[in-house]
């Protein structure tokens, strides 16, 4: 995930900008080849395949840094390597956050507990090609207002895919995610967005999970999006801790985030990342959506 641009730090930014960027400038949204999609869609599930792995290790007792150097053996297993350990100066093998955690946590000694729910966010190397994924496991029995906030998330990561088609606007898509929460009581994180994909792990377009202002690109076949709904209980405000990186809630309620990375088509959008879903309505004890 990116952060969208106000400031030019390199880990700073405010909403504003994503809607001056759509205004400002038509971005350079990367097409993929045949060959380059293949290579992608290797990426995918290898990613995949490492974060479903490691969603099966999320159990209490476990800290946080078992968890990464666990994700750093099977990275490698799988002939890859972490797209984000060293990125700008991250430390971590995987992003793993906790409860009010939102994104960028970093793997340590914080013990996992009964109740609480974990956000791994994988991305991975191979042949050249990124693979970007993320999930949120519930440690245990969690409250149904959490349980609620997981199976919103999620919902609201495939009404967005559901966008990802040729001929439509990036902001169907982005404002799929908010129009989905925001009457479920929810709000989403506007200073982090999704992002294209591909042989950078940042690249255009920027992908906020919520309906920009001004004309947005049209999608085309072979544009490979990271899409990544971050969806906070209480407001959507967020800050930064001390090491730089970690995210939290600004009113310490609890966040989730789920992303695929998805490839335009002719026809159906594919998921690259493609796994069974976690937080459907009935695998909570919930009611189904309407």
């Amino acid at each position: 995930m990116r952060r969208s641009r106000q400031h030019r730090a390199p880990r700073l930014a405010l909403p504003d900008t994503v809607l001056s960027w759509f205004v400002s400038r038509k971005p350079r949204i990367p097409i993929k080849s045949a060959r380059e999609i293949e290579r992608m869609r290797a990426a995918g599930a290898a990613a995949s395949a490492i974060l479903q792995a490691l969603a099966r290790e999320v159990t209490p007792g476990r800290s946080t840094g078992e968890i990464d150097r666990l994700a750093a053996d099977l990275i490698r297993a799988h002939g890859c390597t972490s797209a984000f350990l060293g990125y700008r100066g991250f430390p971590g093998t995987i992003c793993i956050s906790v409860n009010e955690e939102v994104v960028h946590g970093i793997g340590g000694e914080r013990l996992i507990r009964p109740g609480d729910i974990v956000k791994i966010d994988v991305g991975v190397v191979k042949e050249g090609f990124i693979g970007d994924n993320a999930t949120t496991i519930a440690a245990g029995d969690i409250p149904l207002e959490t349980r609620r906030l997981l199976a919103a998330t999620e919902e609201s990561l495939y009404r967005a895919i559901a966008h990802a088609r040729a001929g439509h606007r990036l902001a169907e898509l982005c404002g799929a995610v908010e129009a989905f929460v925001a009457p479920l009581g929810f709000s989403v994180v506007r200073e982090f967005v999704g992002h294209g994909v591909g042989r950078r792990l940042h690249e255009e377009p920027q992908i906020p999970n919520y309906r920009p202002q001004g004309k947005t690109p049209l999608l085309m076949p072979g544009m490979t999006l990271a899409i990544e709904p971050m969806v906070n209980a209480g407001s959507g405000g967020v800050r930064i801790l001390d090491d730089g990186w970690t995210v939290i809630t600004a009113d310490r309620k609890p966040s989730a985030h789920f992303e695929h990375t998805v490839l335009v088509t002719e026809g159906e959008p594919e998921i690259l990342t493609a796994r069974p879903r976690v937080a459907l309505p009935d695998m909570l004890g919930l009611p189904t959506w309407n």
